[in-house]
């Protein structure tokens, strides 16, 4: 398509983390480090998960699933973020930063899915444990995992369809180390209000929505405990608290980044950081140290 200046843009510039090239890799060998520890744990994890009997259970299935979103979901932005630290000129094209939009919003989505997945295992098997194999049987765990795959991916191809319509003539540079949304609306060069909305409603209404359910959700269960024995409340907590941890975690950057997408936010590219590699690393890891069966089972395994 040509545009009022002829130009059309084809690449965009990543102004990444920081200029200086002794910055760089000190924050190279951070990230390397990190993921040579953290990636193979969550493979461990699954692996656990799939070879132990004792394992395969609804709430460890929903786990192993929720592993390997994360480490699907860690593959979009960091691989690349990895490599511009040795490029003095950090750039993407536009394919690949659509398509890096597109994954970052669809794996995240279905992860977001995925745990409200988990809190109504967890509700059923606190609320009515003699319901629980009828109501969380095998068929109702993969219905409920397709259905998180599915939604992510109707919010992610949304998103996709909705900045791929935009025209790009310029200027092509991102204050960040991947492509997003919010800032990639800013470049557009046309009128973007109606963008905007129908964005802020895929995106940071959705957000919002499933933190609030999941904290209902997790309250819930929370006051149940005053009816359980004391060994039931020990389980019941661990298990509850660990899921909170990863619903403030996950949920709490991705409100604070896109809740108020088109304004600019201080700290936005460190909270898009532990976003987008810290923390998605780092969920199964949560829920495997508040579980004494799991922690037993990878040693086990080791």
């Amino acid at each position: 398509m040509e545009y009022e200046n002829n130009t059309v843009v084809k690449e965009f510039v990543l102004l990444g983390f920081s200029q200086t090239h002794k910055v760089q890799m000190i924050l190279f060998f951070f990230f390397l480090l990190f993921y040579m520890i953290i990636l193979p744990g969550n493979i461990l994890i699954i692996l656990t998960i799939q070879g132990e009997s004792q394992l395969r259970t609804p709430m460890y299935f929903f786990l192993a699933n929720l592993a390997f979103l994360d480490i699907c979901y860690c593959c979009v932005t960091p691989p690349k973020m990895l490599a511009d630290f040795f490029s003095h000129h950090k750039t993407i094209c536009y394919n690949a930063c659509m398509a890096q939009l597109f994954f970052l919003h669809f794996l995240g989505a279905a992860e977001a899915f995925l745990l409200m997945a988990m809190a109504y295992d967890r509700y059923v098997a606190i609320c009515k444990p003699f319901h629980y194999t009828r109501l969380v049987n095998r068929a109702v765990c993969y219905v409920l995992v397709g259905a998180s795959w599915a939604g992510g991916f109707i919010h992610g191809i949304t998103l996709f369809a909705l900045t791929i319509a935009l025209p790009f003539c310029g200027p092509n540079i991102l204050d960040n180390f991947f492509c997003d949304v919010h800032q990639l609306v800013k470049l557009a060069c046309a009128d973007t209000h109606i963008v905007e909305l129908l964005m802020f409603l895929n995106n940071g209404v959705v957000i919002v929505m499933c933190f609030a359910l999941l904290l209902i959700s997790y309250t819930v269960l929370l006051l149940k405990l005053r009816t359980q024995s004391s060994k039931a409340k020990s389980k019941i907590a661990s298990t509850c608290v660990s899921h909170i941890i990863v619903v403030f975690v996950m949920c709490g950057p991705a409100m604070y980044i896109y809740v108020l997408p088109f304004r600019a936010v201080p700290m936005e590219k460190v909270v898009a950081l532990f976003h987008t590699v810290i923390f998605p690393l780092t969920n199964p890891i949560i829920y495997t140290l508040c579980n004494k069966e799991i922690r037993s089972s990878v040693w086990k395994l080791v």
